[in-house]
C-alpha cells in the first residue's frame, strides 16, 4: 500500500482520494474567481455542452435533481445563466450560460490552465491512457448505479 490516504485500497477509494485531491487543486487554482470547483465543473458543462435540461445536467453531473436545482437558483441569481424552454418537452426548460456567465468561466479556465497543463505535463505519455481509464470507470460506475439503484448497500463493498 502506498503512503497516500486510501490509495490501494480499491479503484472506488483510490478514485475518491484522486477526486478529492482535484477537487483541492482546482479550489486553489481558481478561487480568485469566485467560483468553487463543483460551479466551475458545472459552469464547463454548460460551455462544452450548450443548453441542458436540469435532467441531462444531473445525469451528467451523477447528482439527485434536488443538487441541480439548487446550482440552477444560485446561478441565476448571479445573472449567470439563462432558462429556457425546451422545445423537445415544453414542460421542461433547458440551461445556458449567459454572457456574464461565460465570461466568469473564461476567467477560472484561465486560472485552472496552468494547474492543468502542470498536470497533464506530469502524466506524459501516461496521459490518454489514464483519459481512457477514468472514461472506463464512469462508465463501469454508471451500469452498476444504474442497476443498485433501489438496492441498500453493503458496507462489505467498501473495504
Amino acid at each position: 500500500m502506498s503512503g497516500q490516504p486510501h490509495q490501494g485500497l480499491n479503484v472506488l477509494l483510490d478514485a475518491w482520494s484522486v477526486d478529492r485531491a482535484i477537487g483541492d487543486l482546482l479550489t486553489r487554482a481558481i478561487s480568485p474567481s469566485g467560483l468553487t470547483a463543483d460551479e466551475f465543473a458545472v459552469y464547463s458543462l454548460l460551455a462544452r455542452q450548450g443548453p441542458l435540461t436540469p435532467s441531462q445536467l444531473a445525469e451528467q453531473m451523477a447528482a439527485p435533481p434536488t443538487t441541480v436545482s439548487s446550482y440552477v437558483t444560485r446561478f441565476e441569481a448571479r445573472g449567470h445563466i439563462t432558462r429556457e424552454r425546451n422545445p423537445r418537452d415544453g414542460r421542461s426548460y433547458r440551461i445556458s450560460l449567459t454572457s456574464e456567465g461565460r465570461r466568469s468561466h473564461r476567467r477560472a479556465a484561465e486560472l485552472f490552465r496552468p494547474a492543468r497543463q502542470a498536470v497533464e505535463e506530469a502524466l506524459g505519455a501516461a496521459e490518454p491512457g489514464v483519459r481512457q481509464a477514468l472514461a472506463q470507470l464512469r462508465e463501469a460506475v454508471d451500469v452498476v448505479r444504474a442497476g443498485t439503484a433501489s438496492e441498500p448497500g453493503t458496507p462489505e463493498a467498501l473495504t
